[in-house]
């Protein structure tokens, strides 16, 4: 799942980023109100934590740019702990309000509820993930097939999610190293090709129907085949 961040303190922004991403979500960061504004409205994101006091546009008016065009869970970060503060933002469209300092497990649990009712709109609840016998568990971090644990690094497990989340579609090499690694594609490496066939190890050897698949030239695909 992809998070925005927008959140002006450097040093509590890479801190964010690094939380997040060691849970499993590819995280972008923004340091001021305009390439926030930007980035929500023109990107697409699970979810945007979103800072009040920032420079170019302040919070209020991103939640606002944003709330025109979509409906993406925002939840909106401040030093200022003032009721009124708290209900302009929750009357702007804010999901939920975290007043500085917190702790970034009350965070993540958070997030974790905003994405959960989220997904509850559409009927399928996003902490688990479903494809013929593989199963993925978002909130323990555990992915099992026909029932036995398969025992992933972070970047397999996030690379396995990705696919699920778009089970059927081929994802290029390129998406997957944005997604994934946070990175540029450069075709000089291998890096993606060793992930997908140490995950495609892991995932299908020991069993006799394959679901992670090449198609040449395009990228790969998670998909229950025949």
């Amino acid at each position: 799942m992809r998070i925005l961040v927008v959140e002006d303190e450097v040093r509590l922004a890479d801190y964010l980023k690094k939380g997040l991403s060691e849970n499993g979500y590819v995280v972008d960061l923004a340091h001021d109100g305009i390439d926030g504004k930007h980035l929500a409205v023109e990107g697409e994101y699970d979810l945007v934590v979103l800072d009040v006091m920032l420079p170019g546009i302040d919070g209020f008016g991103v939640l606002r740019e944003l709330r025109a065009r979509k409906d993406t869970p925002v939840l909106m970060l401040t030093a200022r702990d003032k009721v009124e503060d708290r209900v302009q933002g929750l009357k702007g469209g804010a999901d939920d309000y975290l007043v500085k300092p917190f702790a970034f497990t009350e965070l993540l649990a958070r997030v974790e509820a905003l994405l959960r009712r989220g997904a509850g709109k559409g009927g399928q609840p996003v902490t688990t993930l479903r494809l013929a016998d593989l199963e993925v568990d978002l909130a323990r971090r555990k992915a099992t097939r026909a029932g036995k644990r398969l025992d992933l690094t972070p970047k397999e497990f996030t690379l396995l999610t990705l696919l699920l989340r778009h089970q059927g579609e081929v994802l290029s090499r390129t998406v997957l190293a944005e997604q994934v690694w946070d990175m540029h594609f450069d075709s000089e490496t291998n890096v993606i090709d060793v992930a997908v066939r140490r995950l495609r190890a892991k995932l299908d050897d020991a069993f006799d129907r394959p679901l992670l698949h090449t198609v040449r030239g395009m990228g790969y695909v998670l998909e229950a085949r025949g």
